[in-house]
């Protein structure tokens, strides 16, 4: 089996920022979410996670896995998207102009806007590569598997596996500490 989740909440997700590859820690009520996650979710079995290694994921991970032997690794490749200079922008949605925000309504005409930003083309690469190296190998000796993410990369992954085309990118509704059982 595969299974997906995305961290618990920040301080940038309650001040609606865009955070991506900016390294922010959960807050309270995000190791909350965890600990409910862990708690609710404690009968799934799961013979290992892969984590971004951003520490909102890395903590979320650790709660929701706390005693139950299973090995955390990291992988860059699951590292949320970068939004380049858009990184810690406050409600990006209440401004008209900005390049992001085809991100989010639009995202099969979504071309980099920003500086430093990352493409869907880049994200689905990488997290491909990812599901190709690492996830189907470990699904064909019938591993079952946890990914700790993002909602843009969580996305990514939802996307490929069930064949969704980009025009529907966020159809998944990837949420805070909502394990979802992809294969």
């Amino acid at each position: 089996m595969l299974y997906i989740i995305r961290h618990g909440k920040t301080d940038w997700n309650a001040k609606h920022k865009l955070q991506g590859r900016t390294d922010i820690p959960l807050n309270e009520d995000g190791r909350k979410m965890a600990l409910n996650a862990a708690n609710e979710y404690k009968d799934v079995h799961f013979d290992i996670c892969y984590c971004s290694p951003l520490l909102r994921a890395k903590e979320t991970a650790e709660i929701l896995l706390k005693g139950r032997n299973v090995p955390i690794i990291t992988d860059e490749r699951l590292t949320e998207m970068c939004f380049g200079i858009y990184e810690g922008v406050e409600n990006c949605f209440n401004i008209p102009d900005c390049p992001i925000n085809i991100l989010f309504y639009h995202p099969e005409q979504y071309t980099t806007p920003a500086e430093g930003a990352e493409s869907l083309e880049k994200l689905f690469d990488r997290t491909g590569e990812f599901l190709k190296e690492i996830v189907e190998p470990q699904l064909n000796d019938n591993k079952d598997i946890l990914i700790v993410g993002h909602g843009a990369m969580n996305s990514s992954i939802v996307c490929q596996i069930k064949n969704i085309p980009v025009e529907k990118f966020w159809s998944a509704g990837i949420e805070n500490c909502k394990l979802i059982k992809l294969i």
